[in-house]
């Protein structure tokens, strides 16, 4: 005989969140220095932020470069000595970029954390950009982008980045492999000189440390790392929508459907019902957008909408890569959705499933060291301390059916967003044409 069927549980209230104590200091050349404990490995954490790329667009090319050859060598150490005097005090470290930042992510044992800040030092202070590795890195990069730009996905992207932030930087995030042919190592050096400075940079330690102590080690390691102060980016202008443009690609055998508009930044008092209402339309698994696209109508595999951040800007991006015969049904079903959730108020299902995953989900992005020095860099670079994170679950959990609405009539209503279409325009173009007033554009 089987056993009783036993019933589910329901779900308790979040637990009110333990704020790490943070040590501060900011060290004579201008840099900024975080340090949190959170023991239980012997493991330490380490992000440098330096806000200096994409301060204009031709530094596009030029930072791409930058971060593929950073770790190439220094005045002391060659590319393989670097990754032996890494291992040997068991650390690892990662350069990358974006359109705002360089992030150095380095992590160690315990004892080898000194060792791994002397070697963020000289990278920062040191790196030489040898002009074989630029060379080579230059033919890496090239075929890298010829390889993404002729991805639809890659493609879609870029459009909507182009339609929503022209003539910013944010506006384009891959630049043309003729572009990348042409940058050489005296170019990167000059670039590093110029923006890989310490004013305005953050630094963040997480792990099993001594707080006062690793400020002491970072202040000594980074003392002599200087440059000048560098100018901010100007924010980009508000997008504005309610067009659809159509990048021709023959052939094609699916269509990348990619929508988007203003968003708002984690600091403004509004960001926790408007974040409600992405999550309720298509920011998880149980959202509106899934269960209607790809449960019900079976159209797509992985829809799914999100609110995206820069320094100077956010935005509201929906993706949805559905197969050619059903793109105009597809736009049908996602302007309806929008326009549900901007006319009509979620349930009070909804907004408590919504509040408890978006409460569950920075309760786990924080639970481990790496995990809480991630949002801790993101967070103080972005203006706001560690208060907000109890500041925003308790933000959600006010919230209430009205404030979601308010937000996703702003920030979702389908007239007040662009839209993509990457597909075969001889296919889907007359049908497409029938919903909205349609620019072609060819996608080479």
């Amino acid at each position: 005989m089987s056993a009783p069927a036993r019933a589910v549980p329901g779900l308790t209230k979040p637990r009110r969140a333990k704020l790490p104590t943070l040590a501060e200091r900011t060290v004579a050349n201008g840099l900024r220095v975080v340090a949190v404990r959170r023991g239980g490995v012997p493991m330490v954490h380490v992000r440098l932020r330096v806000p200096f790329a994409g301060r204009q667009a031709s530094h596009l090319p030029k930072r791409l470069v930058l971060e593929a050859t950073m770790t190439s060598g220094t005045g002391s150490h060659s590319r393989n000595e670097l990754a032996v005097a890494l291992q040997e005090v068991g650390a690892a470290l990662s350069v990358s970029t974006d359109t705002d930042s360089l992030l150095l992510r380095g992590e160690s044992l315990r004892s080898g954390v000194p060792r791994l800040l002397e070697l963020i030092a000289e990278l920062v202070t040191d790196a030489q950009y040898p002009k074989d590795a630029v060379v080579g890195e230059v033919s890496r990069l090239q075929t890298q982008l010829r390889q993404r730009l002729s991805q639809p996905g890659e493609i879609a992207a870029e459009a909507l980045r182009n339609r929503l932030y022209a003539g910013h930087p944010y506006g384009r995030d891959l630049p043309d492999p003729a572009d990348i042919a042409a940058v050489t190592a005296g170019a990167v050096r000059t670039l590093h000189r110029r923006w890989v400075v310490p004013p305005g940079s953050l630094l963040v330690m997480v792990g099993d440390i001594t707080p006062a102590r690793a400020l002491d080690q970072v202040e000594k390691a980074l003392a002599q790392w200087s440059g000048d102060a560098t100018k901010p980016a100007p924010a980009p202008h508000v997008p504005t929508g309610g067009d659809l443009t159509l990048v021709d690609r023959p052939g094609a055998v699916q269509s990348n459907l990619r929508v988007g508009g203003p968003g708002l930044s984690r600091r403004d008092g509004d960001y926790a019902a408007l974040s409600l209402a992405n999550v309720a339309f298509g920011g998880y698994f149980a959202s509106r957008l899934t269960q209607n696209i790809r449960e019900d109508k079976g159209y797509t595999y992985s829809p799914r909408s999100g609110l995206v951040h820069g320094a100077s800007a956010s935005g509201f991006v929906l993706e949805a890569d559905v197969a050619t015969e059903v793109t105009a049904p597809s736009l049908v079903e996602i302007a309806y959705e929008l326009g549900r959730i901007a006319t009509s108020p979620i349930t009070s299902r909804e907004l408590e499933s919504a509040v408890n995953y978006l409460s569950g989900l920075l309760a786990m992005q924080t639970a481990t060291q790496a995990g809480l020095a991630g949002v801790l860099e993101t967070l103080l670079a972005d203006g706001l301390d560690v208060s907000w994170l109890r500041e925003h679950p308790a933000a959600l959990a006010r919230a209430t059916v009205d404030d979601v609405l308010e937000q996703a009539r702003r920030f979702l209503a389908p007239a007040g967003l662009a839209t993509i279409v990457v597909g075969d325009a001889s296919r889907v173009g007359e049908s497409v044409a029938a919903l909205s007033p349609v620019v072609i554009r060819d996608g080479e």
